[in-house]
């Protein structure tokens, strides 16, 4: 086992998600390849210490493994699950939250360029772990058993990493973060569906909002998010619709109205497209995993 996969499952004693004392920094543990996560991802990189890991978003799919890292540079809803997982030998991995005002400070501080500008980098990317990027983040993860060290150590750990991202091949993407530029209308576009993820929205009186043709918006938001923006919002009522049933325990045609839909049937013949199954069998699925 690796040392980085050897602090992840000491500090991960069971199957689960883990927050940590260092700020943004969270541990992942699964034994079984069936144990699937889904939400909508904040900007973050992550990186698996042991097994592989497969990420869905829209038609897409990626999979990854320890030489890697995956980078996720705007808001988006995905769901994965561990390729490789066993009990005895479980997937292992490390996500990192990157903040935008420590980018836009790093940026300053090395004197990196600013190339992102009208640049379309996508949204999700993965990329080689280099050798200097995979040491900062090994270092990062020895902190958790040095918390005396964790004040001083991890704010300049954490701008490390993230001047390694900035030259590495997903700069451009890293960039975007501070500046708000490299996706064009793209992020006004998705803050706007993720606030009106329940409501129906006019692509025409989008775009006119956004100052692009609708052809446009679709373009530059299919080149960021690998979906339309109907797919989007779409995705985003489907993965709040599962958090609720499994949550509150509600009425799956209630919650299907309640994130949008005015059709129970279509709100389960779509929910058993993203997940394999209707929602009651879905959530039912999901309890026992959890239980």
């Amino acid at each position: 086992m690796s040392e980085l996969a050897d602090l992840c499952a000491r500090h991960c004693p069971n199957d689960g998600e883990f927050s940590t004392s260092l700020e943004g920094v969270t541990l992942f543990r699964r034994s079984h390849p069936s144990e699937e996560l889904c939400g909508v991802q904040r900007p973050a990189m992550g990186v698996v210490a042991q097994g592989t890991k497969s990420v869905s978003f829209g038609p897409e799919n990626v999979v990854y493994g320890p030489d890697q890292y995956l980078l996720v540079s705007v808001d988006m809803p995905l769901v994965s699950f561990p390729v490789e997982a066993t009990p005895e030998r479980p997937y292992l991995g490390v996500a990192l939250e990157i903040d935008p005002a420590l980018v836009w400070e790093v940026m300053i501080a090395s004197k990196i360029q600013d190339d992102a500008k009208g640049a379309i980098a996508p949204g999700l990317q993965v990329s080689s772990l280099e050798p200097s990027l995979r040491d900062a983040i090994l270092r990062l993860a020895r902190l958790l058993d040095q918390p005396g060290d964790q004040t001083v150590l991890l704010p300049l750990l954490q701008r490390e990493i993230i001047f390694h991202l900035l030259r590495g091949e997903q700069s451009q993407a890293v960039q975007r973060l501070a500046t708000g530029d490299g996706g064009g209308c793209v992020l006004e576009a998705i803050r706007i569906l993720r606030e009106q993820f329940d409501q129906t929205v006019r692509m025409e009186a989008l775009a006119s909002h956004l100052g692009v043709s609708v052809s446009g918006l679709h373009h530059q938001f299919k080149a960021v998010t690998a979906m339309s923006p109907l797919q989007y919002q779409k995705q985003l009522r489907l993965q709040e619709a599962r958090r609720r049933l499994l949550v509150n325990r509600e009425d799956a045609a209630a919650v299907g109205f309640s994130v949008g839909y005015n059709s129970p049937s279509q709100f389960s013949r779509e929910y058993k497209r993203l997940f394999g199954a209707p929602p009651s069998k879905d959530v039912e699925r999901l309890r026992a995993t959890l239980a």
